[in-house]
């Protein structure tokens, strides 16, 4: 799940602390059996999905030195990144997601305090 050069996706900026999500694809029936009607999963408050693309994180405030007015500004905004990467499965609450429609298919713009859970290929 991770982006490639000729990703559709690469034109996508993820804002501040937000992240996009493709939703993995729900499974079509229960544990015990049962087949589920399509919609049953989407409606659960709990989804999962794959991140495709993460946001540069919280914004540091940044000092300022009225002392110095003839000191050139320094606009360069630094960030506390977040621990969702691409290419993680985030297990997300629903309620603090907003689903969006690119290009035919389905994603979840999610801030990072929605996800509850994190599996990552590679060791933590």
């Amino acid at each position: 799940m991770r982006l490639t050069e000729d990703n559709k996706l690469k034109k996508l900026v993820v804002v501040g602390d937000r992240v996009l999500i493709k939703p993995k694809k729900a499974s079509e029936k229960t544990s015990s059996g049962l087949y589920l009607p399509p919609g049953v999963q989407e409606k659960e408050k709990v989804q999962q999905g794959y991140i495709m693309k993460a946001g540069p994180g919280y914004p540091i405030p940044m000092h300022v030195e009225e002392d110095e007015p003839w000191k050139e500004k320094d606009e360069n905004v630094r960030y506390v990144p977040l621990q969702a990467k691409e290419g993680d499965l985030a297990i997300f609450l629903l309620t603090g997601a907003h689903e969006v429609i690119y290009e035919g298919e389905k994603f979840y713009i999610v801030s990072q305090n929605a996800i509850l859970m994190l599996e990552r290929e590679e060791e933590l």
